[in-house]
């Protein structure tokens, strides 16, 4: 009695091991998932650092191309500007790619016998942007050349009574900066930089008067600068648009 009672606790004993290991590896494995086995799970910190090989999309660049710098002003508006100018269809500036940089210039001497004369000059310049991954942003890098040009005109060489002011109604941004120059005569100058998206306009217009004829009228030359100014600025919308048109005619349509 006492052998068979024996017997039966060492069977139990043995029975319940399997019991216990299973407990245990149930715990080892739910271990192994939270931790060092199995597949790891992010941790926040990891989920939320970025990629090295991300980086931020740039912004295509809202203008692909410039207008003939010599044809951004009307034909009419050269003739108000630059009375009797010694061409009409302006001098263009030499340069390497005219998509990206282009300018023009008038001048001309207005002659009225005893009088005297007037002579007006008048120089257009544009520069595109594009975005570019070191550099930034087509905008942004228009806007830096923005400020450093309307810098730069406040700062022209023998420049007085300089006076800076914003010009509205003339692209995104725009300013005008006033002041005389002492040559052999009073020179009368008025620059007006303007920004449109990814093109940086810089517009200088002067005036001087030979002979006995009166001053040029300040306020008529920065009148004249703004309304050539805007035609700048649309003409380089309307160059977009005319280049976007064959595009659009080339490729098939959505269907």
């Amino acid at each position: 009695m006492h052998r068979s009672a024996s017997r039966l606790t060492r069977v139990l004993a043995c029975a319940a091991v399997p019991v216990i290991l299973t407990v245990a590896g149930c715990s080892s494995d739910s271990g192994k998932d939270s931790g060092s086995g199995g597949a790891k799970k992010p941790s926040a910190s990891s989920s939320a650092k970025p990629s090295a090989k991300a980086s931020a999309a740039l912004e295509k660049a809202a203008f692909a191309t410039l207008p003939d710098p010599c044809k951004s002003i009307q034909a009419k508006t050269v003739e108000t500007v630059v009375p009797e100018a010694k061409d009409k269809n302006g001098t263009a500036t030499k340069s390497n790619d005219l998509t990206t940089r282009a300018s023009c210039s008038w001048n001309g001497l207005d002659e009225d016998g005893l009088k005297g004369s007037q002579y007006r000059w008048l120089s257009i310049s544009l520069v595109r942007y594009e975005s570019h991954a070191s550099l930034g942003s087509a905008n942004k890098r228009a806007e830096d050349q923005y400020n450093k040009q309307v810098e730069t005109a406040k700062a022209a060489e023998g420049a007085h009574d300089v006076k800076a002011e914003q010009a509205g109604g003339i692209g995104d941004q725009a300013t005008s900066v006033v002041y005389g120059v002492k040559k052999d005569v009073d020179f009368f100058n008025t620059t007006i930089v303007a920004r449109t998206q990814n093109v940086v306009i810089t517009l200088d217009y002067n005036g001087a008067a030979y002979e006995g004829a009166g001053a040029p009228d300040q306020a008529k030359l920065l009148e004249n600068a703004i309304a050539a100014a805007k035609e700048a600025v649309a003409s380089v919308a309307a160059a977009n648009e005319q280049q976007k048109q064959p595009e659009q005619q080339a490729s098939p349509s959505a269907q």
